[in-house]
C-alpha cells in the first residue's frame, strides 16, 4: 500500500505540482482508503517526505552505480556520475517538475529538500567521498571532504539552473574537482 500510494504522489505531483495533490486524489489513484493514507503517513506533509526520501534513495542508487561502472577510471566514472544526475533531473518527471517548479519560485516539495539538506546533499557528499577515499592513491594528502563538497555542489546548482552547453558540463566539473582533489603543496 505504501509503495502504491507514493508511485501515485509521485505521478500527480509531476503532472499537477505537489501543492495541487490532495490525500483524496492520492487515495483514489493508489485505490486505497484516505484513514489507511493517514495511518501510514500521519499526514500529508509525512506523504511528501517519504516521497522526497523515495527520489533521493532511487537518485542515489542510480549515481551509486554511476561510479561503480566496471574498468573506469576516476574521470569517466565521475564524468558518468554528473552525467546521469543531470539527465536525470531532466528525464525523471517528478525530479524535473519539481526543479522546473523551484526556478519558478513554486513548489511545495521543494521545503522537503531545502528543510533538510541532508537527503541529497549530505547523501551525496558523502557517497562521493566515501568513493574518492577509496579510488585515490594514499601518497599525498588527498582532498576528497573537499573534492566531493564541490562536485556535489557544481552538480546540483547544474540541475536547478542547466547552463546552456549542458553536455559540456559534467566536463567542467570534472575539471573543478580535480584540481580540488589534487594533493596540497
Amino acid at each position: 500500500m505504501r509503495e502504491q500510494v507514493l508511485a501515485a504522489a509521485g505521478e500527480l505531483a509531476s503532472v499537477r505540482g505537489w501543492d495541487r495533490v490532495t490525500v483524496a486524489d492520492l487515495a483514489e489513484r493508489a485505490e486505497v482508503s484516505r484513514p489507511s493514507i493517514y495511518k501510514e503517513f500521519g499526514d500529508r506533509a509525512g506523504i511528501g517526505r517519504a516521497l522526497v526520501q523515495r527520489e533521493t534513495d532511487n537518485f542515489l542508487r542510480g549515481v551509486a552505480e554511476a561510479l561503480e561502472r566496471p574498468g573506469g577510471d576516476v574521470a569517466t566514472c565521475l564524468v558518468g556520475a554528473v552525467s546521469y544526475a543531470l539527465n536525470e533531473s531532466a528525464d525523471n518527471p517528478l525530479i524535473s517538475a519539481v526543479l522546473r517548479a523551484a526556478r519558478h519560485g513554486t513548489d511545495g516539495l521543494l521545503p522537503y529538500l531545502a528543510s533538510r539538506p541532508d537527503p541529497i546533499f549530505d547523501s551525496a557528499r558523502s557517497l562521493l567521498e566515501v568513493w574518492l577515499t577509496h579510488r585515490e592513491p594514499t601518497k599525498g594528502v588527498w582532498r576528497t571532504a573537499e573534492a566531493a563538497d564541490v562536485a556535489v555542489r557544481l552538480t546540483l546548482s547544474h540541475m536547478l539552473l542547466p547552463a546552456g552547453e549542458s553536455d559540456r558540463v559534467p566536463e567542467l566539473l570534472l575539471q573543478a574537482v580535480l584540481a580540488v582533489l589534487a594533493p596540497a603543496g
